[in-house]
């Protein structure tokens, strides 16, 4: 295979890695506490040629490479919902919460109170303080979670909601589920508790649509070019290998 094919090539690869990531944010647009990806490219540069038809034999070749994915933890909107167990979270901060692979982290707020008593996330995971996991009995009411992470009810004081923040939350893995893991965690300094609203996606639809027009279009091009290449090589082929002529 020719040089530029391999080029165009690597460049398709890297553009349907891209889409994937375009498709799954749109996918996620009206996922509570969701956070946009984007693809990092950088230049792969071949130091020798595949192809020894060059008047210098050390003429580099540039391949595209998708190297990294990026996270977005801009806040999203937040919506009122007059719910007591709906929690938005204003600033850095995560929410902790107790998985049977460990301690995970999400911005996603929409809590509920399971059939045991349990604060627990929307998946049912559930959801940590300070002190552990947080259980209501059946009695409690007036459920109230303040600016600080407090939690009050009709019984008295819960505790403190277990909020994170990351030094570097780049370094954050995503684990599904609309979950975080890794990182070095730290006590939230930076972060405000909203009761009664959920933050929403960060993902912009306008955006994402048009960067999928965009990423289709540019795949679109290499594979018209890939083709033009083909019919070139094959056309001289042809005439190369007719004797007759």
């Amino acid at each position: 295979m020719e040089n530029a094919q391999l080029i165009s090539l690597s460049r398709q690869i890297a553009l349907k890695h891209q889409m994937s990531v375009v498709a799954n944010n749109v996918a996620n647009i009206n996922t509570d506490g969701f956070k946009a990806q984007s693809l990092l490219f950088e230049e792969y540069v071949m130091p020798v040629a595949a192809d020894k038809d060059f008047a210098f034999a050390d003429q580099p070749l540039s391949y595209t490479q998708d190297w990294a994915t990026a996270n977005d933890f801009t806040n999203g909107a937040i919506t009122r919902t007059g719910n007591e167990l709906d929690i938005a979270l204003q600033g850095k901060g995560f929410l902790s919460v107790q998985t049977p692979a460990g301690e995970r982290w999400t911005r996603a707020g929409a809590l509920k109170i399971d059939n045991t008593g349990l604060l627990v996330t929307d998946n049912g995971y559930p959801v940590l303080s300070e002190g552990g996991q947080i259980r209501f009995a059946p009695t409690e009411t007036d459920i109230q979670f303040n600016q600080d992470g407090s939690i009050l009810t009709s019984a008295g004081n819960k505790g403190f909601l277990r909020l994170v923040e990351f030094d570097d939350p780049q370094t954050l893995k995503r684990q599904g589920d609309n979950l975080f893991s890794g990182g070095t965690p730290r006590a939230a300094t930076d972060t405000v508790v909203v009761q009664g609203a959920l933050e929403r996606s960060n993902v912009s639809g306008v955006l994402q649509v048009a960067e999928m027009i965009r990423v289709n279009r540019s795949y679109q091009a290499i594979a018209n070019l890939m083709d033009k290449q083909d019919k070139l090589r094959s056309d001289a082929i042809n005439v190369l290998g007719n004797l007759s002529r």
